[in-house]
């Protein structure tokens, strides 16, 4: 179903904010990706330390399953957000860092986590 509209898609998941016609149409895919379970904190643990290693990551989240932290890696690398290098050497060893477009997307977070803690504080009072 579309909606009535002006806007360049008319599609029903489009909406208007204040007259300005504002289309999520795009958002799909990134939202499809950061909006699961672990994938922001995974965002902002790498982005903390600018390359970190799979265990260090486990660490900081602290209730994460390997299978689940695995999957969304690959997610995030799939998606473009995250880089993964592997080094040869014996043990094995690899380091994740965040790409261009996953510092945007932190950096993006940030006025979110910002008002996250202000409302925190404020229901503590």
């Amino acid at each position: 179903m579309k909606k009535e509209s002006n806007n360049h898609c008319g599609n029903i998941q489009c909406a208007k904010k204040g007259g300005e016609e504002i289309c999520l149409c795009s958002l799909d895919g990134v939202i499809n990706v950061i909006s699961k379970k672990w994938a922001l904190l995974i965002i902002c643990a790498i982005g903390n330390r600018k390359k970190i290693r799979f265990n260090e990551i486990t660490q900081n989240l602290g209730n994460i399953s390997p299978k689940t932290l695995a999957d969304r890696l690959k997610e995030l690398e799939d998606f473009g957000l995250i880089e993964r290098e592997a080094f040869a050497e014996i043990p094995p060893r690899v380091e994740y860092s965040l790409t261009e477009d996953g510092i945007e997307v932190r950096d993006a977070m940030i006025p979110l986590m910002k008002w996250t803690f202000k409302k925190e504080a404020q229901q503590k009072v």
